[in-house]
């Protein structure tokens, strides 16, 4: 039997594909292995899964939890201090690195007035009086990346892992369809997620014919097997979504060469 390893700094999207879904507490899909028991049976995957903010905060962290945060007892839930301003992406051995582009897409952060570190307020409105009133007297909160700034951090991202190590660098896309959505006209209206979707996909695209990585084209998935049947809102998919998602990256790591090459589990 072969093992692989794989890194994954994302979100639901990647959680779900490569780890597991569950709905209400009963499992719906079990993870990337049980798509390479169907057509590498030799081969399993070992996932190292960590959430991430936003690129912009992942190129600013060193490791090292602020101070003036680690005091905090603060319940930030799925993402979680250590997380927020982890490192371990540039310095974990893997055979793939795998990212997306959806918290850069969806997420707005804090920043801190005088230290200027990056926060995600997770569960906000779960936190204890004292802590959402520290939270506005110290925080700015920034907005939505543009495209062109996300694609820059990408960039010196992927820059940055291929320092220390060669691996193939796997980066999620999403399907701008959102179930029940019916505009038509865009007049007036601010950048919807749709279009904004929509262009990140394309700056996406442009980033890789400049860098090489290789894009899990959520888009094209969707709409090849039929959003009414693999979305649930805007970046949730059914069981179904993530199983074929996780087939897409079994078929990229192949095309690769990666799971030729995994050593000999030990």
């Amino acid at each position: 039997m072969k093992r692989l390893t794989l890194f994954s700094k994302g979100n639901v999207d990647i959680h779900d594909t490569l780890h597991s879904c569950r709905i209400g507490g009963v499992l719906q899909w079990n993870g990337i292995n049980d798509a390479l028991r169907e057509s590498w049976p030799g081969v399993s995957a070992r996932v190292r899964h960590e959430t991430w903010t936003r690129s912009d905060a992942l190129l600013a962290a060193d490791g090292t939890i602020p101070a003036s945060l680690a005091a905090r007892d603060i319940p930030l839930g799925s993402y979680p201090m250590k997380s927020q301003f982890s490192t371990a992406i540039f310095t974990t051995e893997a055979d793939a690195i795998l990212l997306s582009i959806q918290a850069d897409i969806t997420t707005k952060l804090g920043r801190h007035r005088s230290e200027g570190y990056l926060l995600y307020p997770n569960d906000i409105a779960t936190w204890r009086d004292e802590d959402r009133a520290w939270f506005r007297s110290e925080f700015d909160m920034i907005g939505l990346l543009d495209v062109e700034e996300s694609m820059r951090h990408l960039d010196a991202l992927i820059g940055r892992i291929r320092e220390t190590r060669d691996v193939p660098i796997l980066v999620y896309n999403l399907s701008p369809v959102i179930p029940g959505d019916t505009t038509h006209c865009y007049m007036g209206l601010d950048e919807t997620f749709p279009v904004r979707i929509r262009r990140f996909n394309q700056g996406l695209i442009d980033l890789s014919g400049t860098t090489g990585i290789s894009i899990v084209d959520v888009d094209t998935i969707v709409a090849r097997h039929g959003a009414d049947r693999l979305k649930l809102d805007t970046v949730h998919l059914t069981p179904e979504g993530y199983r074929r998602v996780a087939e897409e990256v079994v078929r990229i790591l192949a095309d690769l060469g990666v799971l030729d090459s995994t050593e000999e589990a030990r």
